[in-house]
Order: structure tokens, then sequence, then C-alpha cells
């Protein structure tokens, strides 16, 4: 009798791997385990560039296996595994395992010769094993790479990645020292003067201090200088590397990252910053972590021994700017952090302005909770964009029209027409970033034919092999850019999936007026609501955008709205 099986197997950009390659020894792993008794791979389940701490619900593909479990005619018998540390990360194995048993469905690793035995506690320890050594590996690489990093920047003061600062730019410094590296085209790259933008920083420098006959300015009135005399930002300086930023004007965080980066001094400084894990929800750990960047305290940055680029700021000048910010902490109060009383707010993340359409941030006073939007403050716009100093609207305002609407939306009484309406909505867009990407990698592929062609006619070889490695540089940026578009393809659902779904939120929404701001800001984001605020009519856009991603429901034109007016008239 043939056993069918389904195979799962991750590998991320942690490893350094090629996907094809591994995901060809994973499954040739897996094969060697089955053929002996018959077993035969019907569908494959392989996660790409998905870390292994994230857990199974996290990965897109893991996720979608744990989903086909549910379903009786999910086409196969069992699970196969070919690698259980890539699978399985400290005690994931303990969380999903169970899953598997519930709807019995074996699972198969070769660690175990076989298909996993719930009732063997020998089977469960060697796994929880495997969870461990996982994670300890995951620990041993990231303190390896990351004292080897450290101790390039001290010893060389090499460039080790991310974005250049403001008034340099990256120039090729020579092949990688590495000697495979170096046979596979990759390149070192260091900072060189950036022509254009060496002058600002210079300029910042000497107003803040008030040098060479300038009068001393504030980060802000700086800002808004360099904004009237249309000097661009630096997101708009370098759009290519701050596509995500709007790059209208000057603002004072900006001015403030020129004057506290000390690689202006000429020496590299590493760990400035780190990636710290932090539970996404602590009432849920099964959920895992998100990584977010925090700043590292200043004793624990890394400087290199010498100079090791051009010196825009000398040294003794920077020392000056780091006694006057410390002076302007001391007077606000000191470095101490302040002790802040954790709130919560319903609408935080979904609310936005609708002059600038950045987000609005939570602000409390007394016993109200507004959502201000104070652009101007931070941005110079010079007289760019007509926005007022201080936008806000009051969240119970918001609330109270909102929480109504949706309950209409989703009552009893209009599913039908509601399940209509998004069934007939959900049609698969075309992809443009998909047909762009493949179009890409088209083109990186005659371009490698060329350079090849041009190498064999007796082209200079240090010249090709810089082309190829640009080229292939491209390729693989271009391939993951269609594995990302290609993991996103939206799914339908039927019209009873539908129908159970907007069952369930219609009681979930008709108790948002008494829950708590938490499980209300939950809610809001489950069901993709955006608010956009419009100061000058008092009116809110209201948006619900049925996430794939969080309800398995996409549309084409996903956003349901209603506008309706705020502070003097519903």
């Amino acid at each position: 009798m043939t056993i069918r099986f389904a195979f799962y197997g991750r590998v991320s950009t942690e490893d350094k791997q090629d996907p094809a390659a591994s995901k060809a020894w994973q499954l040739r792993r897996a094969l060697a385990l089955i053929e002996a008794c018959g077993g035969q791979i019907v569908t494959e389940y392989f996660d790409v560039d998905k870390s292994r701490s994230i857990p199974w619900v996290r990965r897109p593909q893991a996720s979608a296996l744990l989903n086909a479990l549910k379903n009786p005619n999910r086409g196969f018998d069992a699970v196969v595994i070919g690698e259980p540390h890539r699978a399985f990360y400290g005690g994931q194995y303990g969380l999903t395992f169970p899953i598997f048993d519930h709807y019995g469905v074996p699972l198969w690793v070769p660690e175990v010769g076989g298909r996993i035995d719930p009732e063997n506690e020998a089977h469960d320890m060697i796994m929880s094993v495997f969870g461990g050594l996982s994670k300890g590996e995951r620990n041993r690489i990231r303190t390896r790479v990351r004292s080897s990093m450290a101790a390039i920047a001290v010893t060389e003061g090499r460039y080790l990645g991310g974005r250049p600062p403001y008034g340099y730019k990256l120039v090729d410094a020579g092949p990688h020292p590495h000697p495979g590296k170096a046979a596979d085209g990759k390149r070192l790259y260091k900072l060189a003067i950036d022509p254009d933008a060496k002058p600002v920083v210079k300029r910042i420098f000497r107003e803040f201090l008030g040098l060479k006959g300038s009068i001393e300015k504030g980060l802000f009135a700086i800002a808004e200088g360099l904004t009237r005399d249309g000097i661009p930002c630096p997101s708009a300086h370098d759009r290519a590397r701050n596509r995500h930023r709007e790059g209208l004007a000057w603002s004072k965080g900006a001015v403030r990252a020129i004057l506290t980066n000390p690689r202006y001094t000429g020496y590299q400084v590493w760990n400035r910053q780190h990636r710290d894990e932090v539970l996404i929800d602590v009432d849920d750990v099964s959920l895992g972590h998100i990584t977010k960047l925090k700043w590292n305290d200043r004793d624990q940055w890394v400087y290199s021994k010498k100079v090791v680029h051009p010196v825009i700021i000398p040294k003794r000048t920077f020392s000056r700017i780091e006694g006057k910010l410390a002076a302007r902490r001391r007077q606000k109060g000191g470095t101490k952090a302040r002790e802040r009383t954790k709130r919560q707010y319903a609408l935080r993340g979904v609310i936005y302005c609708g002059l600038c359409h950045r987000k609005m941030q939570a602000h409390a006073y007394s016993d109200y909770t507004y959502f201000r939007c104070r652009y101007p403050q931070e941005y110079a716009l010079a007289n760019k964009v007509q926005h007022p100093r201080n936008v806000f609207v009051r969240e119970k305002q918001v609330t109270e029209l909102l929480d109504p609407w949706l309950a209409k939306v989703l009552a009893p009484h209009r599913i039908k027409q509601t399940i209509a309406d998004l069934y007939g909505a959900q049609k698969q867009p075309a992809n443009t970033v998909a047909i762009r990407a493949r179009a890409k990698i088209a083109d990186c592929d005659n371009k490698l034919n060329r350079h090849r062609a041009a190498l064999e006619a007796g082209a200079d070889p240090v010249t090709i092999t810089k082309w190829i490695a640009e080229t292939n540089s491209e390729r693989t940026a271009a391939e993951a850019e269609l594995r990302e578009a290609e993991s996103g393809q939206q799914q339908t659902m039927t019209e009873e999936e539908i129908e159970q779904f907007i069952i369930r939120l219609g009681g979930l929404v008709c108790i948002l007026t008494n829950a708590k701001p938490q499980d209300q800001q939950n809610v809001y984001q489950q069901l993709g609501v955006r608010l956009t605020y419009q100061p000058d009519k008092q009116e809110i856009r209201v948006e619900a955008n049925l996430d794939p991603d969080h309800i398995g429901l996409s549309t084409d034109d996903p956003y349901h709205g209603v506008t309706v007016r705020v502070r003097g008239g519903t």
C-alpha cells in the first residue's frame, strides 16, 4: 500500500544557502526515509527566507500545512520532515505535534527512523532535544558573528554594511578577503565623501554650534533653513534606499541623527543598535517574538582604533556637540527615563491624518484620550504643505460612531447582502510585482549570457567578473521579490466560509462598546480598519480591509468605507 506524504522544509537567509539546493537535500533525506515503506511525496510545503525562530503559525507554508490538516480531503496521509533542526526551534515541537496527533496525521522524521509515536517518551525526548539544539545552534552562530564583526570593526575598521551616513557614499574597495566569496565575485565597500551632501553636514554642525560667524540655532531652525533653501533631505537625496519615506522636508530627527553620528569623525563605529526579540503577546507565548531595533548604551559602542574613512567633522568639534546635547538633557531633567503609565488605546495604528497621511499619535490628557498629528513641529515644511500646527480628535467620539457602523454592516439581517458583496469582490488582481520581477530575472539571464560570451571572446576577466557579480546580485534580489509576491497571492473563500466568518465577527462587534481598548484594537486590526481624519471638514473616512493574512479573505477592491462627521454632528 502506497502512503501519500506531504513534505515540509525550511531555509532562511541566516543559513546563507541556496534555497533550491537546501530544498533538494532536505527532500532527498525525506525520500530516503519513506521509500522503504512505499511512501510517495504528493505535495510540498517549503518556507524560504523565514527564520527558524518564527513559530509555525507565522510561517506561510507551515501555517498552510497546519490548515491542510483540518481538511478531511487533504490529499495526503502523513507528513515527513527532512531536517528537524530546520523545522522546530526551542519548544515549537511541543506546541505543534499535538495538532498532528489531534487530526490523526502521522509525522515522520529521520531521527526516530520513521513515524513519531505520541505514546513513546523517547521520541518526545529526542524531538525536544533537537528543538533545544536548534535554538543553541542559532544562538552560537549569532554570538560568533557578533564577536567577529566587533573584532573586524576594531582592528580593520571595515565597512560592515547598512545605510551609509548622509554625507558619504559607497565605493568599491576591492575583492572580498575570503577566497571563496571573492571567487563568487563578492566585493568590499568603503565610505567616500559625497560632494553634494558634505557641505550640508558641515553647515548643520556649524549652525548648531554657531561657528565661523553663524548664528547658533536649534534643531528645528536648522531644518527649516535647509528646507527653505531647497536642499533635499536625506531621504530625498538618496531615494533608492529611502523609498519608504516621503522625502518632503527636513525633520528635527534627521538633524539630530547627523549631529549625534560619530562616524563623521572618520572612525568606524559599530554596535550602536541591536536587534531585540520581543514577545508579540505576553499572554500567548506560542506566537513567538518580533524583532525591534533598540539603541545600545554608549559604553557598548565599538570604535575602530584609527581613522578609516574621510573625516567630515573634527573629533574636537564632535565632542563639543556631545557636551551641548548632554547639557540640554540635564536641563530637561537628566537622562533618566521618565516613568510612564502604560495605557491602551483602541485606535492605535489605525487612524491617519488626512493632510500628511501619517499615523496620528495617541495622547492622554486628564481622563480623555486624543489622537493628534504634530507634523509641523517635527518637519520644517517651509510653507510647502498647508497643515495646522496641531491636528487632534478625541478617541471616544470616533469609537462611538465606528462601533455602531461595524455592527450595522455585520448585523444578522444584512449577512446575505454582505456575503454577496464580499464573494463577488474576490477577484485575483494582476500581480504587477511578480510580472516585473520575472521580467527582471529574464533580463539578468540575457545579461549573464552576454557577459559569458564576452569573457570567452577574450575580454578583461576582472571587469567581466565584476559585471557578473552585479548582475547576479540583481537577479537574486528579483528572485526574492518574486517569491514574496507569489507567497502573498490572495486566496478566495467560499460563500459558506464567508458566512461563518461574518457570523463570528458580527457577535464580536456587538461587544465592542464595552470591550477593553486592547480588545477593541485587536478587532479593528483584524478587520483592517483604517480611519483617515480630514480636519478641515471634521470628517473621518472609515475603511475596512478584510486582510487575508488574518482572516483568509481577499478582495479586488478591498476597502468598503463610509464617511462620518466627528466633533460637531454625525
